[in-house]
């Protein structure tokens, strides 16, 4: 009777209209004139307000807004340069254990709740990633010495480039740029396959291990520079992305294009000491009776005979 709520339609001549029961405006525009609404009491006498009902002046919010099916209060703020998302939440969280009643909780939405659920697992994720390209590694070499030399002389230092740049403030550590660091641990092993690979194939043919990894690196290092400079210039458009979703564009470029270049540069000088203490001794020989062996396996019948 107070509102304009509609209880029902009817139609005329095709029309559909609504069904608003209101009191005339003149009597309803002041909460005193509310007490004297007579409404239906026992018997179907008519009871004013007034005498069972009294008013009350409170301050109460226009709507309440809920998450996750609770009563929420959305606070929305501005993180200045320099400071990171986790900074800022971390600031946030520490606030709120201070300052909040027992009983109440905090809880994100977009891209704060996003690095909350799965910033956490970046560590696993980022050994698991590691064991896998060990384990193909392992598999590919059919041993483990060579994907530690490979592992150990590329990711650690590319990493290292990568994470420089994130302390000196051109990026952060978000979501993004996490998976810009697993993608880069992918990136720069394959320089170091080019060059054990290649260290390899020259110890069975004679040359000493010192000598080879050397020559692998200086063999090698064409197709290094070319491999780097194709994901740098690939991805140095993400470093200048503007507009909507810049950021992600930029903690990603950044990640990949340091982390490639620092990376591919320690790699030519820090494989070859690693795989000269570390790798295997492959002799001639034994290249020769696996040569046999593969031969004796694909000849034909009637050539054995």
């Amino acid at each position: 009777m107070l509102g304009g709520n509609f209880v029902n339609r009817f139609s005329i001549q095709g029309r559909s209209y609504k069904v608003i029961p209101q009191i005339r405006r003149s009597e309803r525009l002041t909460a005193e004139q509310l007490q004297s609404i007579y409404v239906t009491g026992p018997n179907g006498t008519l009871v004013p307000l007034s005498t069972f009902a009294t008013l009350r002046t409170t301050t109460e919010p226009r709507d309440l807004k809920r998450f996750q099916q609770l009563n929420a209060v959305r606070i929305q703020a501005v993180i200045p340069p320099g400071v990171s998302l986790d900074q800022a939440l971390g600031f946030l969280e520490g606030e709120a254990r201070r300052t909040l009643p027992r009983g109440y909780t905090i809880d994100y939405a977009g891209e704060s709740r996003q690095l909350r659920a799965e910033g956490g697992k970046f560590l696993g994720v980022f050994l698991l990633s590691a064991l896998l390209i060990g384990l193909v590694l392992a598999a590919q070499f059919e041993s483990f010495r060579d994907p530690f030399v490979i592992m150990t002389g590329s990711a650690p230092l590319a990493l290292s480039g990568a994470m420089l740049f994130m302390f000196l403030g051109f990026t952060s550590l978000n979501i993004y740029s996490q998976v810009g660091l697993i993608t880069l641990v992918g990136l720069v092993a394959k320089n170091g396959i080019l060059i054990v690979q290649f260290a390899n194939e020259l110890q069975a043919r004679g040359l000493d291990k010192a000598r080879a990894v050397v020559e692998a690196a200086v063999t090698r290092l064409r197709p290094i520079l070319m491999t780097t400079a194709a994901t740098v210039f690939g991805h140095l458009p993400l470093i200048f992305a503007r507009g909507p979703g810049a950021g992600a564009r930029n903690s990603i470029g950044i990640t990949l294009v340091s982390g490639m270049i620092i990376g591919s540069a320690f790699t030519l000088f820090l494989v070859p000491a690693i795989y000269t203490l570390v790798a295997k001794v492959h002799r001639p020989e034994e290249a020769r009776d696996l040569a046999d062996a593969v031969r004796e396996d694909i000849a034909p019948e009637g050539v054995r005979a």
